[in-house]
């Protein structure tokens, strides 16, 4: 008969002890912290269905204040593009893009339920890129809220809303984020400060707002980085910028800008400096070149000439004409500006006073 290990089964037997004791403490801890990550999920969970209701209501706040706008020449439909209702005073007034309006002489909006009415063009602006149009104010279906462009952080959610390829996807919403912020977009000698945001913009978008998640528009969807290499990368005019021009062009005003009074050449485009027997120095790679000088006004009294060279408009660095007419245009018709210039290869300043158009 085999003799019995009774120092093995002593073994075995406080390993079993030691198991079981193990498992009881893990069920212990398991059950005391359990409810914990049951609420944390149940916050996340929570929090996600209120983050999805909050762009619901957002929708729902500007959605039926957004148009598409069908623009005419002599009768034949040219192109297509958003807008939204702003105000609904004496009328109801819609901003949109100017590109959007551009070189037409008949308007249509379509409303959110399908109406088409008759819009009439008050006032647009090349270089905002802005227009306002007007509605009978009976037909005004929604307005929409303004926010404060100045309130923005990168990382924030936004969407859009708008007509991408004209009528038959009319009232489509895409979402995304702000991207950046204060971007300075330069496209044909205009140097734009724009929003940009990865939310879906197409064509037939232009002219619709950018909303955040209180349903407030921050901005005015503009353009689209057109790249094969590049994707997510839209552009919108800040709210309150438009605000500062949709008051005069409710009134039919021409937007007055300030200008120094002369008539220029970037210091790149070699072949006009040429045809106008300009001659600069090689060692100038960036500037804007005067090429001619109006007479009386404030460039002339301050003594600038043809072939300076302009790199700076109150320290400010002016690479081509589009910078320089952006930072002039940061001041008002009558204010004087201390422009920097190179002349026969030696830098000097003269004070200019900004004249109007």
């Amino acid at each position: 008969m085999k003799k019995i290990n009774k120092k093995k089964i002593l073994f075995y037997f406080l390993f079993f002890v030691f198991n079981i004791t193990c498992s009881i403490v893990a069920v212990i801890l398991y059950i005391k912290y359990y409810p914990i990550e049951s609420k944390v999920i149940t916050e996340t969970v929570n929090k996600t269905v209120v983050s999805e209701q909050g762009i619901e209501d957002a929708i729902n706040n500007v959605y039926d204040s957004v148009v598409t706008v069908n623009s005419y020449y002599n009768n034949e439909l040219t192109g297509t593009g958003s807008g939204f209702i702003y105000k609904n005073d004496d009328k109801g007034y819609i901003l949109t893009n100017n590109h959007v309006i551009e070189n037409c002489n008949k308007f249509e909006v379509e409303l959110s339920n399908g109406e088409v009415v008759e819009a009439k063009l008050l006032g647009s602006d090349e270089y905002s890129d802005l227009a306002v149009l007007s509605i009978d104010k009976n037909k005004v279906p929604k307005v929409a809220t303004l926010g404060d462009s100045n309130l923005i952080s990168v990382g924030n959610t936004v969407f859009t809303v708008g007509s991408p390829l004209g009528n038959d996807y009319s009232g489509s919403v895409t979402r995304g984020i702000i991207s950046g912020k204060d971007r300075m977009v330069e496209t044909n000698d205009v140097v734009t400060k724009v929003i940009q945001t990865d939310a879906s913009i197409n064509p037939g978008n232009s002219g619709g707002p950018l909303v955040n998640l209180a349903g407030e528009v921050i901005g005015i969807t503009s353009m689209k980085l057109a790249d094969e290499s590049v994707e997510g990368m839209g552009f919108a005019i800040p709210i309150n910028d438009a605000k500062e021009y949709a008051n005069s062009l409710e009134k039919g005003e021409k937007i007055s800008r300030p200008l120094l009074g002369v008539s220029l050449i970037n210091v790149s485009d070699r072949y006009r400096l040429y045809y106008y027997n300009i001659y600069i120095d090689q060692n100038v790679t960036e500037g804007a070149v005067v090429a001619k000088v109006v007479g009386g006004s404030g460039a002339e009294k301050a003594g600038l000439q043809v072939g300076d060279v302009i790199v700076k408009i109150n320290n400010q660095e002016i690479k081509n004409i589009s910078r320089l007419r952006y930072y002039l245009y940061q001041y008002n018709i009558g204010d004087k500006v201390n422009v920097t210039y190179i002349r026969n290869g030696e830098e000097k300043n003269a004070e200019v006073t900004l004249i109007g158009e």
